[in-house]
């Protein structure tokens, strides 16, 4: 075989392992963008659970507005879901914030975190917020992964929790009523991104 024949033979081989390189870089790319984007249809067409029974025979006029996952350093934390009977946070009407819980939780450490966040939002006195903390956590209890706690604002101004449906308390306060769901609905909160997804406003 004379070297031209081997020189061409070798060239073939070579152009063919490079098509294949190049068909299985372009396949990969095409499966990473399918995931991306099957990433980004599941975050906005995720599960909505039904509200418990007994709150929605409280609320039964309540539809999901919005709704997404919250991380923390990206850690899941809760699943959580936005209901109303129309746009935005009304002041006037029901509304109710049912979150399920990814990880277990301390009560007592989820009534401290709602009182830091209640702060920067810059909500109520030192004093207000010392005993706000202290209701919610005589009310919140431990969480274990699965459990739901659902808060629903019922006029004028008392917030009625639930855990896995049953009812734990009330805390009868509109000032708390505005401060508490601002931890989440207020243009002031600290996850903007995650208010966005609560008040469908997310493409």
């Amino acid at each position: 075989m004379s070297d031209s024949t081997r020189s061409s033979r070798a060239d073939r081989v070579l152009h063919s392992f490079v098509d294949v390189a190049r068909l299985g870089v372009t396949l990969l790319a095409v499966a990473l963008s399918g995931a991306a984007v099957a990433a980004m249809a599941g975050d906005r067409s995720m599960h909505v659970p039904p509200l418990p029974p007994t709150v929605a025979a409280l609320t039964p006029s309540l539809r999901a507005l919005g709704g997404g996952e919250m991380t923390f350093f990206g850690l899941s934390i809760y699943n959580a879901w936005y209901w109303v009977d129309g746009p935005g946070w009304p002041a006037d009407r029901a509304y109710a914030l049912d979150i399920h819980y990814r990880r277990n939780l301390d009560g007592v450490l989820i009534a401290q975190r709602s009182v830091d966040e209640i702060e920067k939002l810059g909500c109520g006195t030192a004093e207000q917020r010392r005993r706000w903390g202290e209701a919610m956590a005589r009310i919140f209890p431990n969480v274990r992964k699965g459990d739901r706690i659902t808060g629903v604002h019922l006029t004028p101004g008392t917030v009625r929790y639930y855990l896995n449906g049953a009812p734990i308390g009330d805390i009868a306060d509109d000032e708390f009523s505005q401060a508490f769901f601002g931890i989440w609905l207020d243009p002031k909160t600290s996850r903007p991104e995650f208010r966005k997804k609560l008040l469908g406003e997310e493409p």
